[in-house]
This record gives structure tokens, sequence and C-alpha cells, in this order.
């Protein structure tokens, strides 16, 4: 992992502890950010013993995923002014161990109702890594700097979708579902001490939000009337939307409907994750010679394209499984592009309000991507247009939003 990142040159400045460490220091914000993506991706594998073990069904099982999600967005909306009055060190290293804590009680549970407690119970936690991390990028780093930062991130949110269900299988060889959440919990426990050890505080006391925590929370007022923000929030939402809207629906269309193996669906789903990073990593380089506006700028122009052919053939089937595959790559690859460069441009101009910009935008990304990863369930008919539609509107209102916002910019 490279760490050329340049230094803040704006009212985000950079401490020498961190310039000197700046590998270790990302490494442990990676580690964080990976709180959620872990937690969901990890235990897929496990769903049939649990069922089996707790008597439950599998909607019941499945429904874990979908409080995790609830918790996610709701922890990040907590977290975010908190922060801000609080610095980031204090709620980071509570999130971690409410993480582990709960995961110990899911390990231990003999019910599937204290399971789902438990799982809502791990998203408060885990929410803390996703929001603090992003807010931590902000209070250091000018935007472009930033921008190349996210990026490096990304390489996690791209990696666990492969390597996590792999890591969850393997765990199952040697034990049952319980030990995956003691992996969790060990996993918790790990990153809030290289927390403590190696991150410091990037919020000092006079750079803090004033008065009680409702004045800290009154701030979500403020970024809700700024339309620039706003727009650019949910253009994040909806990329997750369309991200999620994949996830939902790709083994019924891939699987169900053009035949393909569960060996050549790991094959496509890995081959998206790592194009997402690809572009994640390429995004870096861009950002040497382009701003994060002008790269979202070609790159929404792309997915908008794509999203519409995605959308005809997805209601008309041409082009068959090839055209399929080619346009998911498109759109799934072009978010290593969009998520870095959106998350720098959303947070830039709010210096003292990064936690709550952070939550906000933390919170459009889980509300969007789980209502549309719902509505490709609630309208799975057997055929790919639920998929299609979902994701395909998803590019286009995202497109719209963010040059929306870009002409604020």
């Amino acid at each position: 992992m490279s760490s050329s990142v340049e230094p803040a040159q704006t009212d985000s400045i950079t401490p020498p502890e961190v310039l000197a460490h700046l590998r270790r220091v990302i490494l442990v914000m990676g580690a964080v950010t990976a709180f959620a993506p872990v937690a969901i991706d990890m235990y897929l594998p496990a769903f049939p013993s649990i069922g089996r073990d707790l008597h439950a069904d599998m909607g019941s099982v499945e429904l874990t995923v979908s409080l995790f999600l609830v918790g996610m967005g709701v922890g990040q909306a907590l977290y975010g002014p908190l922060s801000d009055r609080w610095g980031r060190r204090g709620p980071l290293l509570v999130g971690g161990l409410v993480y582990a804590v709960a995961a110990i009680g899911c390990a231990l549970t003999h019910s599937i109702g204290f399971l789902l407690a438990g799982r809502l119970l791990m998203a408060l936690g885990g929410a803390a890594g996703s929001v603090i991390t992003r807010a931590m990028v902000r209070d250091w780093f000018e935007p472009r700097a930033s921008a190349q930062v996210f990026s490096l991130l990304m390489l996690v949110m791209g990696a666990a979708p492969i390597l996590a269900p792999i890591l969850g299988s393997q765990v199952l060889l040697v034990t049952s579902w319980r030990g995956i959440f003691v992996v969790f919990a060990a996993f918790g426990v790990a990153c809030t001490v290289a927390v403590a050890a190696w991150l410091p505080e990037s919020l000092p006391p006079a750079r803090r939000s004033q008065g009680g925590i409702g004045t800290a929370f009154a701030s979500y007022g403020h970024l809700l009337r700024d339309g620039r923000f706003t727009a650019f929030a949910l253009a994040s939402g909806f990329a997750s939307g369309l991200l999620f809207s994949y996830i939902t629906g790709s083994s019924a269309v891939l699987m169900g409907i053009h035949g393909v193996s569960a060996q050549q669906f790991a094959l496509f789903f890995g081959g998206n994750a790592l194009g997402m990073v690809a572009c994640s990593q390429l995004n870096r380089r861009l950002l040497k010679i382009y701003s994060p506006a002008q790269i979202l700028r070609a790159v929404y122009h792309l997915m908008a394209a794509a999203s519409v052919l995605l959308l005809v053939h997805g209601w008309t089937g041409w082009g068959g499984l090839p055209v399929l595959a080619t346009l998911l790559l498109v759109l799934l690859s072009s978010l290593g592009f969009v998520m870095p460069n959106l998350s720098a441009l959303t947070m830039a101009p709010y210096a003292t309000q990064a936690g709550s910009a952070s939550a906000l935008m933390g919170t459009a990304q889980y509300a969007v991507g789980s209502s549309a990863g719902a509505l490709v369930s609630l309208f799975h008919n057997g055929t790919a247009r639920p998929m299609a539609t979902l994701m395909g509107g998803c590019g286009l209102v995202g497109w719209v939003l963010a040059h929306r916002a870009l002409r604020r910019t």
C-alpha cells in the first residue's frame, strides 16, 4: 500500500505524527471501516447451520442482516454529533468494545430473538468505524488528498465481499457458526487495541463543537438545509442503492436465469469486486492530475449510459449474458471512482461538522441501499427486471443528483 498522499493545504492540518506513520494510520482506519462488511459477509455461509441450531426458519435468519443494516444507519446518526462534540477516539473506542461484547453475546445465545438483538447491538457498535473514520480523514486532509485516502479505504470495501465468506467457510470447517462470532469479537478487540495504540485524536478540543449535545445534534438541521450537501449525500446513497440491488438480485439473475454455476457466480462476484478495487486505486493516480469533481463528471456520464443500457437489457433480454456481465462490471467498477470522490466533496466544506456530515452521508447510504435491496426482493418475479430496474434507476438518479451538486462546487 502506497502512502504517497499529500498533506492538507487548507483548514485541514495533518499533524507530523500522522504523516510519519501514515501507512499504519490508514491500516487501522481500514480495519475499523471493515466492521460492517466483515460482519455482513463472513457469516453468510453459516445461515443453514444457524437455522438448524436455533430452530429458526431462513427468513428469520436472513432478518439478522436486515436488522444489522438498520442498526448501522441509526448508529451512524448517533456517533456523528457525539464525535463532533467529544472528539473521535473516545466514541470509536466505545463502538469497538460494544461490537466485540455484542458478538460474544451472539456466540452464546440459544434463541433467534437474542441473536437478532445481538446483531442490532453489533451494528450500533460497528457504526462508529464507518462514520468516525470518514470524519478523521476530513479532519486531516484537504479534498484531493482525502479522496486519495478514501480510495485506499475502498480496498477494504472491495476485498471484504471476496475474502469474508471464504474465511467464514474455513472457520466452519473447524468449529460451528458460534466460532464465527468469536472471530468477530476478537476482531473488535484487536481493532480497539490498535485504535488506542496507534490512531491519534484528529479533532483537538479547540476545534470541537461548543455547547451541549443538543447543539451538536442541531447541526443536522443546518446540513439538511444545504442543498449542495443534501444532493451529494443522496447521490452517495443511490450509489449504495446500486450496489445493494446487485448484491440482493445477482444470484437469482445469474444463476437462476442464465444458468451460471455456483463456481462461475463466485468468479463473477469476485471479478466485479476486483474491478471496484482496481478503479479505486486508479482513482488515486488520476487525482494527481484531475480534481475529484472532474473525475466524477466523467465517470457519471459513463454510469448513466450503462444504466440506460441495463434497463433496456433487463426489460428486453437484449444481448444475453455477455451484455449483462459487461454492464455489471462497468457499473460496479465505476463505484471505485464515485464513492471516494463523493465522500471527499460531500464533507469538504464542513471542518467543524465533519462527524455530523459523515453520519448523514452514511445514514443515506444505508437507508437507500437497504431500501433498494428490499425492493429487489419484494418485486422478485423470476426475471432480471427488478434488479435491472433498481440498479439502472439508482444509477440515473445518482447522476442527476451529483450533477446538481457539482454545479454548486
